[in-house]
């Protein structure tokens, strides 16, 4: 039996399945971050820092200001503090460990060579000889980051900075490798799992890639609440007959729910343990890279909300700034924040606001608590907002 909700109730059970719906602590503890990783399965990584590193955002979103300190011992902190690790997910991403044995078939065809970038693909047949030769260099000396190689090669070497990183790459995509530690540039240190994971993790035993593919499915769907085929399989990046096939066990195994909403053409989805609130409380600022708002027509269709990074955009082309977070209040997108942490100056500079049609009221007095809990969080001792002519409405 299809399940019927409306727009406004599909919009709370994603933000609930996204743990945004309540108000969030007073203090933030590392269980708390824990929850966080555990509610969205992935954080995604980018390089780009205007206001903090991509990675760091979604638990701010959640959690409220926190130590990003925290999240750096989870992630890259002693073996037995680590709780996550690091590889290609919906992009790069910080993944919890559980999901390890899950992601292993991926490893596997890229060993084949049957996924990963195209240049990287040779690592795997002809040139395979060429990355077991840095794999034993790693086994022997230790972590390894592309800048080491550029560094430490004889004059007249065969390797340059970008064929290390290259071959780097493949091997962390094949699973030979992991992100040991990232340094202060952010630059990834390359190791053996054995000597970063926990042993109990890699002694998990690794399923056939259909029941993986299917774990993955069902981790989407508890992450999204509701969603269609196409957005349960774009979280994890799977291919349609992966996702496919997913769907159809998980249905059979009433894990997921067929559900309709107005306006949407394709079939939605429902966990069968999504929440349905009838109200939610959550305020957030959203980076570009969130799980609630990167998969854009899914955002344009709960949300009404059509949405752009334009940082590649030239500067007179741009709609609504260079670093834009949708802000959240409740259940709707109010506003487009364009922000930028000026850290010298110890300032978080609000360079534009633009308010969604039907912001209500308070809207703006919302977003000031917000920008205020932000700049604390950056260690900013001001927040620096636009003359009141540049916070405009949308018409």
């Amino acid at each position: 039996m299809t399940e019927r909700l409306t727009l406004a109730q599909a919009r709370r059970v994603a933000v609930a399945a996204q743990g945004l719906a309540r108000v969030r602590p007073e203090r933030v503890t590392p269980a708390h971050l824990l929850r966080t990783i555990a509610t969205t399965q992935l954080h995604q990584i980018d390089s780009v820092n205007v206001i903090a590193r991509a990675h760091y955002l979604p638990a701010f979103s959640r959690a409220g200001a926190y130590d990003t300190a925290l999240l750096d011992r989870l992630a890259w902190g002693p073996k037995r503090e680590r709780r996550m690790f690091e590889y290609w997910a919906h992009e790069a991403s910080l993944l919890p460990l559980d999901l390890h044995p899950h992601l292993r078939w991926r490893m596997a065809a890229a060993d084949r060579g049957e996924i990963g970038w195209g240049s990287l693909r040779a690592y795997a047949g002809e040139r395979r000889a060429e990355a077991m030769a840095l794999l034993d260099r790693i086994v022997r000396d230790g972590p390894l980051a592309a800048s080491d190689v550029e560094q430490r090669q004889a004059p007249g070497g065969w390797w340059t900075w970008s064929e290390a990183k290259r071959v780097l790459e493949w091997l962390f995509w094949a699973g030979h490798v992991t992100t040991g530690t990232r340094r202060g540039s952010f630059e990834r240190v390359y190791d053996l799992p054995e000597r970063v994971i926990p042993a109990a993790v890699l002694a998990l035993p690794t399923p056939p890639p259909a029941d993986a593919q299917k774990a993955l499915v069902e981790r989407s769907a508890r992450a999204l609440g509701i969603a269609t085929e196409s957005e349960l399989r774009d979280y994890f990046r799977l291919k349609p007959a992966e996702s496919a096939a997913a769907v159809t066990a998980l249905a059979a195994d009433g894990v997921l729910l067929p559900a309709a909403v107005p306006g949407w053409t394709d079939r939605a989805w429902l966990h069968r343990n999504a929440r349905r609130p009838r109200r939610v409380e959550g305020r957030a600022l959203l980076a570009p890279f969130d799980p609630l708002v990167w998969e854009r027509t899914r955002t344009e269709r709960l949300f009404g909300f059509r949405y752009r990074l334009e940082i590649y955009t030239p500067a007179h082309k741009r709609v609504h700034g260079y670093y834009v977070l949708p802000f959240l209040l409740r259940d709707r997108l109010v506003a487009r924040v364009d922000l930028k942490a000026d850290r010298q100056a110890g300032r978080l500079l609000v360079q534009a606001v633009h308010l969604e049609p039907g912001a209500p009221p308070e809207t703006m007095h919302e977003l000031e608590a917000e920008l205020d809990v932000m700049a604390r969080w950056l260690s900013l001792s001001a927040k620096v907002l636009p003359v009141h002519g540049e916070v405009a409405a949308e018409g």
